[in-house]
């Protein structure tokens, strides 16, 4: 127990720390070869009174707790763990081997549980669990560090105007006491206007020297930055007051629930403001990547549509939906044309006084879908139509209307438009007419409807034999025991040096490849596999890498596939159904 402690104060930043609680060595082992592929620093402790002693120590992203256990129990060490003011929200899930009622449910959850789990466990329910919560943990984590992160740049902001007023001030002394000097002749009463005289010279001289794009830039910048502390403003008074009205001494049911509703709605608002600032950092440096698919548009409005609505109706606004008479299928990745939908019906809202009306249709045209978005709100001036879609734009008449945003939303649009290779404009005939947005999108070719050749159906749902190569013992026998589980042969081999030889002597259809391993990488052992058997195995890159650039270099190695880590059960199920 001693090394585990040790283990877990030394953990790297990167790695998030599991309590494992339960009086049972075994299972303790169970946990950890099933949260072993998470990559994350386990601390396996026997009693409650032990947890709560490494509590004390380090932070924990979530605690697997067993129910019954002696001494402390599971919900006694539950309620102490809550009960302290900084472990109040660490996630907790119950561990239990017999039935639970409903009392006993109500009771953890009022201890603070998150879930429940039941003996036998399921590996990869239990995984997927853990998984979710240990992420969001990095997202508390991330948030936080992007709160301090705004912060520090406001004080640097604030340094640099402090700075730029000092250094203003001495070249307008400086400028003062030569003109003074040059001008000793005039009486007292003109140096007044002398001094002024001289600065706004001053002023017109710095404002030759910058081009009009920087200067719009600059403005566009201090509206962005002052628009943005007051949205994230705005989500912050509501949770605030909620957190005080759950504190509050006499809480009946009805207004607990409701406060959850308006803390999460809140929450989902500043989810959406840091969604689409780091869609703006990925567009900047062009690192949006699209999961295409084949995409019924008419899907896609009722996604937006669906998204959109409770705005819509909290504002007491009309909306009406128009698909395609006929499926219209496009070639695109439907979260992101669902995020392009939901803009611009949120920008129609937003710019519709109360009472008014939103239309949402699509209809083909030949090769080419058209959705338009109408609404008959506040309109565009003519001169304000050609800045609409350019970054931090909020024309004057929209923002004396606007109801938050931050002048982003209509960029995301158009780029993520263009990226589908469709085209986006707008029109409106003038303020207080309304406005109309339109999206052209390229339809998707149609599927063919051949059939398989008998051999082509023969081969897909066949049992096949599957080597993994990966020096992480416990992941390339999970993923084996996985493949197992499916129906095929496997072999798992956890020297790079060995795989040759394992390959030869096994005959795999299919080899599953770890690129990050010591003494051979995965790149250098594929090429390997290539020179001595050819094409007759087909290779599937194992990696927690992504990138496109990445993917290039997995193929040129000459891998089939390239797979992210963690990998999903369908992408193997479907890799290994192909063939």
């Amino acid at each position: 127990m001693a090394a585990s402690l040790s283990a877990a104060v030394d953990a790297p930043a990167d790695r998030a720390r599991i309590l494992l609680v339960d009086d049972q060595p075994a299972r303790l082992l169970t946990y950890e070869a099933i949260l072993a592929p998470l990559g994350e620093e386990l601390v396996a402790v026997q009693s409650g009174e032990e947890a709560l002693r490494r509590l004390m120590e380090v932070e924990f992203a979530v605690i697997l707790l067993d129910v019954s256990m002696p001494g402390l129990d599971g919900f006694e060490t539950a309620g102490l763990i809550h009960a302290h003011p900084r472990f109040e929200n660490t996630p907790i899930i119950f561990v239990t081997g017999v039935h639970v009622g409903e009392l006993d449910r109500l009771e953890g959850y009022r201890l603070g549980a998150i879930d429940y789990v039941q003996i036998p466990l399921v590996p990869d329910i239990l995984r997927s669990k853990v998984a979710v919560l240990v992420e969001l943990y990095r997202r508390r984590r991330e948030l936080r560090a992007l709160n301090q992160s705004l912060a520090g740049e406001n004080a640097s902001l604030a340094q640099a105007n402090l700075d730029l007023q000092i250094e203003r001030a001495r070249e307008f002394q400086a400028l003062s006491e030569t003109l003074a000097a040059a001008n000793a002749k005039l009486s007292e009463a003109n140096s007044a206007l002398e001094a002024e005289v001289a600065e706004r010279r001053h002023a017109e001289q710095v404002s030759l020297q910058l081009a009009s794009s920087l200067r719009k830039l600059d403005r566009r910048k201090d509206e962005f930055l002052a628009t943005l502390a007051h949205e994230l403003r705005n989500p912050l008074a509501p949770i605030r007051s909620a957190v005080a009205v759950l504190q509050g001494p006499a809480l009946d049911e009805a207004t607990a629930r409701h406060t959850l509703e308006v803390i999460d709605r809140q929450v989902q608002q500043l989810v959406r403001l840091v969604d689409d600032l780091l869609d703006v950092s990925r567009i900047t440096y062009d690192r949006i990547e699209l999961k295409r698919e084949r995409v019924e548009i008419g899907a896609v409005l009722a996604a937006a549509r669906d998204m959109i609505l409770p705005s819509i109706e909290q504002r007491g606004q009309a909306l009406t939906l128009q698909p395609p008479p006929l499926p219209v299928h496009v070639d695109g990745d439907p979260q992101r044309l669902t995020q392009v939908i939901g803009n611009l019906l949120n920008n129609a809202s937003k710019y519709t006084p109360p009472g008014g009306t939103i239309a949402l249709g699509a209809r083909g045209e030949g090769e080419r879908v058209r959705v338009t978005v109408t609404d008959d709100g506040i309109g565009i001036a003519a001169e304000d139509l050609r800045n609409v879609f350019d970054l931090f734009v909020q024309v004057d008449a929209a923002r004396e209307h606007a109801q938050g945003g931050l002048g982003i939303g209509l960029t995301l649009v158009k780029r993520l438009v263009e990226m589908h290779g469709g085209t986006v404009s707008v029109e409106s005939e003038g303020r207080g007419r309304g406005a109309r947005f339109t999206v052209e999108l390229p339809c998707a070719m149609e599927p063919s409807l051949a059939a398989p050749s008998a051999g082509e159906a023969g081969v897909a749902g066949a049992s096949r034999r599957i080597i993994v190569v990966d020096d992480n013992r416990d992941a390339a026998d999970m993923l084996a025991l996985t493949l197992q589980m499916l129906g095929h042969e496997t072999r798992a081999v956890y020297d790079p040096l060995l795989a040759l030889d394992a390959i030869a002597a096994f005959g795999p259809h299919l080899a599953f490849v770890d690129l990050g391993m010591p003494r051979l990488g995965g790149l250098e052992l594929a090429g390997m596999i290539r020179e001595r058997f050819g094409r007759s195995i087909r290779l599937v890159a194992l990696t927690g890498w992504g990138q496109p650039a990445d993917r290039e270099r997995t193929r040129e190695a000459g891998f089939d596939f390239h797979f992210v880590k963690p990998i999903e059960l369908g992408q193997v199920e479907k890799l290994c159904a192909d063939g």
